[in-house]
Formats: C-alpha cells, structure tokens, sequence
C-alpha cells in the first residue's frame, strides 16, 4: 500500500513538473494525438479509466475545438496552421473488449471520430491482453465500425515489438495484420502504430512506409504543420491520474518533460520484451 502511495506522489510530481516546463516553454502548435487504452476501471491499471473521466475528456474536447479523424488530420498537418483550436485525433490501442462495450458508446454520444490499432492475432484466438485485458470480438470491432466513427488500423498481429524483429517475421506481422483486418471488417487498414510505441529497425520502418498512410510512435507533444513526418506521428497517453487538470495540458500539446522520463524508463523496462 505504501509503495503504490510513493508511486502516485512521484506521478503527480512529474506532471507538476512538466506543466511547469510547458509554462516556461510553451509547445509548438500542431495536431494532439491521443492515445487510450481501456475505458471502465475494471482493472486498477493507470491506463484503464473510469467512463465518467472519459466522458468528461470527450466532452472537453468537443467544447474546445475539432476533434478529426487521422485522415484529416494528417491532410491538417501537411499544410500551414489552421485558424482556431489545433485538431485533435482520439485513438486506442490494442483492441479489448470494453473498447467496444464502454467506450463506443460514450464516443457515439459525443459525436467523437476514433482510431482503433488492433493487434488482430487477440481477436482470432481470443487471447487475453496484459493486466486482465479481455479482447473484442470481431464483430464487436464489426459493430464498433458500422457507427461510422470508428477506423481501425493495425497494431501488428502478435504485438510485436518492430526494434528488435527479424525481416522475415517483420513481413509476416504486417501482412497478416493487414489480410485479417481486411478480411474481417472489409476495409484494409491505413494506419499504423507500433506497440510499446518503440521506435522500428530500419528494415521494419521501411516496411511499414510500403503499406501504411502513417505510422504512430509515443511523444506527448503536438505534430507540427508542414515539419511532421507521417509515419514518425507523436501520440500522447492518457492516464487515470491525468484526470482533467494534466488532460487539458495534454489535449494542448503539452507534458513532453513526462513522456521523455517515461521513453527513459520503458528503455530499461522493455530491453529484453518480444510483445
């Protein structure tokens, strides 16, 4: 119990910290990339938030300018800064089962466009994500679609982590990634996001330009107008403990000082992962 007390104190730090760097040095304008992970609080995970809180982001976002989908923010991007808000794109990852039950149904009464990257071998086999995370079904992903609001794109087929894949397992990856998504919803994905958010093996990279529109890596910072490269797309994650007072920071392209001691930290973390 006092560990995870620790924990939360040295988190909030951090985020004090960083909305003080942004203070001192505003961040650039430019598309916000978010990333969600699970919506529910069913799990305790920092990245499981409760549907209260998202509902809450959703509806900040809404009220303060565009949110879009990665297709039009990526035709935002290429050109020179919009008038108003910077736009702003919702995506998740990974694909569990309450993105579907919780979190559509919250994006469908906001209106809110969101990019799902599924690692589709979880769907085939209904194998189980990392810290209790139930995955979708297809057709829940089927359901999720015919709302019109939501994009899936592909997140490999294993999860694998593309720094440290050999060639030959990198082509299997994609191709089957892209054939089953394809297969299942109709629509071949366009958009990429490597897991772990690590950065690929030049092999892997070159890879993911052949087939894909974008591809999405961490960063908490905003995109820039015409000095983004679309398959080096900065994305910035939500926590529970952003609540609304670091999400705000966040939807405006800030806390970068917190992403680089967490690329720091996940460096060690996943120095000898496969997925």
């Amino acid at each position: 119990m006092r560990r995870v007390a620790v924990s939360s104190v040295l988190r909030r730090g951090v985020k004090v910290v960083a909305a003080g760097v942004d203070r001192v040095r505003p961040p650039p304008r430019g598309v916000v990339v978010l990333i969600y992970h699970r919506v529910g609080a069913s799990t305790g995970v920092e990245v499981d938030l409760p549907t209260a809180l998202f509902d809450e982001q959703l509806a900040f976002l809404r009220e303060r300018g565009p949110v879009v989908t990665l297709d039009d923010a990526l035709e935002a991007v290429a050109g020179e800064p919009v008038d108003g808000p910077d736009p702003v794109v919702v995506t998740f990852d990974d694909g569990t089962a309450d993105f579907v039950d919780v979190a559509v149904p919250v994006l469908e009464r906001h209106r809110v466009p969101a990019l799902l990257y599924a690692a589709s071998a979880f769907m085939d086999e209904g194998r189980w994500f990392p810290d209790e995370g139930k995955p979708a079904s297809w057709q829940g992903l089927r359901d999720a679609v015919a709302t019109g609001l939501v994009t899936v794109g592909s997140h490999t087929h294993n999860h694998a982590l593309l720094d440290r894949t050999p060639p030959a397992e990198v082509t299997t990856e994609l191709d089957r990634s892209i054939e089953r998504i394809g297969e299942e919803l109709g629509v071949a994905p366009r958009h990429f996001a490597y897991p772990k958010a690590l950065a690929p093996s030049p092999d892997a990279d070159a890879q993911v330009r052949a087939r894909f529109r974008s591809a999405a890596l961490a960063g908490s910072r905003s995109n820039p107008y015409g000095a983004t490269d679309p398959y080096r797309l900065a994305r910035t994650p939500v926590q529970v403990s952003d609540a609304m007072r670091w999400f705000s920071h966040k939807a405006g392209g800030g806390m970068g000082f917190e992403d680089w001691l967490r690329r720091v930290a996940n460096r060690r973390r996943y120095a000898h992962a496969e997925y």
